[in-house]
């Protein structure tokens, strides 16, 4: 498993464009950190996003992991591009000729992405711990680490969305041509998702009950926009009649879901791979 995993560490190491790629995702999402200092003083408004109780726990858990989840498209560049430059560069081929059977050859590339999930997890852990125990008003221990499982739901979001990404690497074989799909795929769930809201089920939630079972909707579900938790933007949708009463704690039938695809992505990977002449 280690010598599996360190030739595709190695494989991204050796690529420029991935190796720069991967440096910028964890390089931004340092840059977290930087919110804390946005603020706006003009004249009696004074704006300050730590003041607002962004970094207290346990709301940091939600607000930094749903924040991080935007980034992960320049991993899944990386991700792509790992796979499209198996064919470009014949290293699949080699790989396989030296030994390398397909279904290893699979392994190595999943176990890239769950360590890549894993460590933007970690990353994102340490630095919402560090930012909360400096800004945070509330530091007792059992406030803390609750609401631990929106980390657990970032990991299965990226393992998943990685997942979908290398899928894609392998049916498409090039990667400009796979992020594509990606963006066209995001719109079909968008066209789906509001032809049901609005033409078949308007005023219902039965929409919602459907499109849960989608690949990118499930994964959007995992973490849902932190915002209206915020207690000023309770109090402005208030004043203006929104319901901003709703369920924001981590769904785990999402993540069951979210794991179905994932065993699915790879496992079609493999066929994919296995079924085609190389």
């Amino acid at each position: 498993m280690n010598r599996l995993i360190s030739i595709e560490l190695q494989k991204i190491w050796m690529n420029k464009a991935s190796r720069i790629l991967t440096l910028t995702y964890f390089i931004l999402l340092s840059f977290i950190a930087l919110i804390a200092s946005i603020k706006f003083d003009i004249g009696p408004f004074k704006f300050h996003l730590a003041e607002m109780g962004i970094f207290n726990f346990p709301f940091i858990w939600h607000f930094n992991t749903y924040v991080a989840a935007i980034l992960k498209l320049f991993l899944a560049i990386v991700i792509v591009s790992m796979m499209a430059n198996e064919y470009s560069y014949g290293t699949l081929k080699q790989n396989l000729i030296d030994g390398l059977s397909k279904k290893e050859f699979i392994l190595s590339k999943f176990l890239t992405v769950v360590l890549f999930a894993f460590i933007s997890t970690v990353f994102i852990f340490v630095m919402s711990l560090i930012l909360g125990l400096i800004f945070s008003s509330y530091t007792e221990i059992g406030i803390i680490f609750s609401d631990l499982d929106y980390l657990l739901a970032f990991f299965v979001k990226l393992t998943g969305f990685f997942s979908f990404c290398l899928f894609l690497g392998i049916f498409v074989k090039r990667s400009a041509f796979a992020l594509g799909f990606l963006l066209v795929w995001n719109i079909i769930e968008a066209i789906i998702r509001g032809f049901l809201a609005f033409k078949v089920f308007p005023g219902s939630d039965i929409d919602k009950k459907i499109t849960q079972f989608l690949p990118l909707e499930s994964m959007s579900n995992l973490i849902v926009n932190p915002g209206p938790r915020l207690s000023v933007v309770k109090n402005i949708g208030s004043q203006m009649g929104i319901d901003t009463d709703i369920d924001y704690s981590v769904s785990y039938f999402a993540i069951l879901i979210v794991l179905v695809w994932t065993f699915l992505f790879i496992h079609f990977s493999y066929k994919l791979l296995k079924n085609r002449d190389l």
